[in-house]
């Protein structure tokens, strides 16, 4: 099958499948507003770095279609506030900020005289990130693709496909590449608590493809490999530094101390845009913390006394050291990476 089409910009409005209603339910959510899009972004109605940013360049057109008849100087003010409440919606996720900072430089570019095209101009724009997302992500799970052995069996954790990037996706993109060219693979996705987005959508995008299953509780992953049952860790990254280190979903950086202890390859997947030039290490990255709630609830139950204090980080950082490559649309790169994102990729 095709690609899932997780957004649609169409009829003036921004269309997402409800990432908090999967499995459950394939429903949609529609942005009329660029309010609309920092509460989706906030939400986790869309979630993946990639699709966050696509996301944000099309809230900056629902605004500029709100401001289009207001006096010159009110409509950059509005459109500065905007594109601010956009870029603030969520911190980790880099692909973000460099939507925002994209749609910025369009706007820049236009002329009071022109700001009535102001929307179909910066439409073009958010058209253009999302067209070279799916672009990106195709060509990545190409170079992820050789990487995979036949009948390798695959751990996965959070969820990296068509839901959380345009196209095929970048860590499951991989795995689907695989799969597509009939390398008889199988994954273990974890679970990924507190928001199970592993048990809720990378399983359910598994099913979709075909590809063989089987999910597991986040603490099952170190048996695994200890007995050697994981051919391969292929995760995707929020935000990598300029040495390598990479923020993902929570639970990441312990998947990676065992990959490493076992000597299982651990690949992170990421388009270039995903890379922070200006961060020059993981110590750098702004780690999201999101509500207790999270922790002390399953679909709205309390599972957790009441009063009991709740630390619930959304990401953390794996060190260089602990990966094996990183795959992007412009090759696979390897340690050490400071050299090799400098050498290949460059700013």
């Amino acid at each position: 099958m095709g690609s899932i089409i997780a957004m649609e910009f169409a009829s003036d409005k921004l269309r997402l499948i409800d990432q908090r209603k999967l499995p459950g339910a394939y429903a949609f959510f529609e942005c009329a507003t660029y309010e609309d899009c920092v509460f989706a972004i906030k939400d986790m109605v869309v979630r993946g770095a990639p699709a966050i940013g696509a996301s944000a360049a099309y809230g900056a057109v629902l605004a500029a279609m709100a401001f289009k008849d207001l006096a010159p100087a009110e409509f950059r003010r509005r459109m500065d506030r905007a594109l601010d409440q956009l870029n603030d919606a969520r911190p980790t996720a880099v692909n973000l900020m460099w939507a925002v900072k994209r749609m910025r430089a369009a706007l820049a570019g236009i002329s009071d005289a022109s700001q009535g095209a102001a929307a179909d101009i910066l439409k073009k724009e958010a058209d253009s990130i999302l067209a070279e997302d799916i672009a990106k992500s195709e060509k990545l799970s190409e170079f992820g693709n050789a990487l995979v052995p036949h009948g390798a069996t695959i751990l996965t954790h959070c969820n990296t496909g068509s839901l959380a990037v345009p196209g095929l996706g970048t860590a499951l993109g991989i795995v689907k590449a695989a799969h597509r060219a009939g390398k008889n693979v199988s994954v273990y996705a974890d679970e990924t608590r507190p928001r199970m987005q592993g048990a809720r959508l990378t399983a359910w995008e598994l099913l979709q493809e075909g590809i063989p299953g089987t999910l597991i509780a986040d603490s099952v992953a170190a048996t695994l490999m200890r007995d050697g049952r994981i051919s391969l860790v292929v995760v995707g990254a929020d935000r990598i530094a300029a040495n390598g280190d990479s923020a993902n979903k929570i639970g990441t950086f312990m998947l990676s101390v065992v990959a490493r202890r076992y000597e299982v390859p651990f690949y992170v997947a990421a388009p270039v845009s995903t890379i922070d030039f200006g961060c020059p290490d993981g110590g750098g990255i702004i780690i999201e913390e999101r509500c207790a709630e999270e922790v002390t609830e399953i679909e709205g139950t309390r599972v957790a006394p009441e009063g009991i204090r709740v630390y619930n980080p959304a990401f953390d950082v794996t060190p260089a050291g602990n990966i094996t490559a990183i795959v992007t649309e412009q090759g696979v790169l390897y340690p050490p990476f400071d050299e090799a994102i400098a050498r290949q990729i460059g700013r």
